[in-house]
């Protein structure tokens, strides 16, 4: 007999006030014996629910009695279906429950969630771009392993596809643009694995150790922080316009840092980089509102890049269209 089946009936109890085990069943998605043993042992249990007999009969809540067994509050409620309710990566098994708790929600709230439901549409790809987000095999297993804190042994394939078997202790999934992450505590410290690449998961029987004061949101930042780093080796200063200067952001985002404000209100950043002609090729277009100030290698390819323009652009073309 499970938890969630005997809380959500007592949820039931209370926005309906009196339900039959036939009722019951339909909701909860379980047999008609398998209802009435669950209302039996809410009752057996000492909570205030009773049964009727006759042709009006039912189970209730003893005397009429409501319980917001949920505890939301309306801005909760209504913030639970906007974050959970329109996702497309929801589960089935998400969806069947919002739906039955939303049927369970006090009658002032209900409007407001089930209007909260179908109001956001969650599209992963940028525009010009298709991208779904994909639910990897082992998700669900992995995310109830979390919840519950328990050690797992994963068979996992590396980004060069070479197998292995890895003992770990799952602290947290992330999801970081359409792709699935696990973080985790390993004998190596901790490790952060591709959910997509699971092969096998299998628990251990023990549970997970979970570090004093752990916080997922806070390791998965220096998990990217440290990602970036790696994936920008190289590095270019600029002098930039003020005006300029939030494109610039927008375009390198984490990878622009600004690091002072010149006297004539130009603006000194750093910007990071897979390699250093990718960046000059991407600052090119700002023309004379951004000055790469180093390395040299930057400046001279930027030259260089400046004379081919010239060469190319600098006399009309034979046969171009004019106006």
């Amino acid at each position: 007999m499970r938890a969630d089946r005997l809380v959500a009936l007592l949820l039931l109890l209370q926005q309906r006030q009196r339900v039959t085990a036939a009722e019951a069943a339909e909701e909860l998605e379980v047999s008609e014996r398998t209802a009435r043993r669950d209302l039996e042992a809410l009752s057996m249990a000492g909570l205030p629910v009773y049964s009727e007999r006759g042709r009006s009969g039912g189970w209730r809540l003893l005397g009429g009695a409501r319980t917001d067994l949920s505890g939301l509050t309306a801005q909760e409620a209504r913030a639970l279906f906007l974050v959970a309710g329109p996702a497309s990566a929801a589960t089935p098994e998400l969806k069947a429950a919002l739906r039955k708790l939303v049927r369970a929600l006090p009658e002032p709230f209900r409007a407001s969630a089930e209007g909260a439901a179908g109001s956001v549409v969650i599209d992963a790809g940028r525009w010009g771009e298709t991208r779904t987000v994909r639910r990897p095999e082992f998700l669900e297993a992995l995310q109830v392993a979390t919840a519950d804190g328990r050690e797992l042994r994963l068979g996992y394939a590396d980004r060069q596809g070479k197998p292995s078997v890895r003992t770990v202790s799952p602290l947290g999934l992330v999801l970081k643009g359409t792709t699935w992450y696990l973080l985790a505590g390993t004998e190596d410290g901790l490790r952060t694995f591709r959910v997509g690449r699971v092969s096998s998961l299998e628990q251990t029987g023990k549970p997970a150790e979970r570090p004093e004061g752990f916080d997922l949101a806070r390791a998965w930042d220096d998990v990217v922080h440290r990602v970036d780093q790696l994936r920008s080796p190289a590095e270019v200063s600029v002098l930039a316009e003020p005006d300029v200067v939030d494109a610039l952001r927008w375009i390198f985002e984490r990878r622009a840092v600004i690091e002072e404000v010149q006297p004539d209100g130009r603006a000194l950043l750093r910007i990071g980089g897979h390699r250093t002609d990718m960046i000059v090729a991407q600052l090119a277009g700002f023309g004379r509102y951004v000055e790469v100030v180093g390395p040299a290698e930057a400046r001279e390819q930027l030259a260089r890049l400046g004379k081919e323009l010239v060469a190319t652009y600098a006399e009309p073309r034979d046969g171009a269209l004019t106006p």
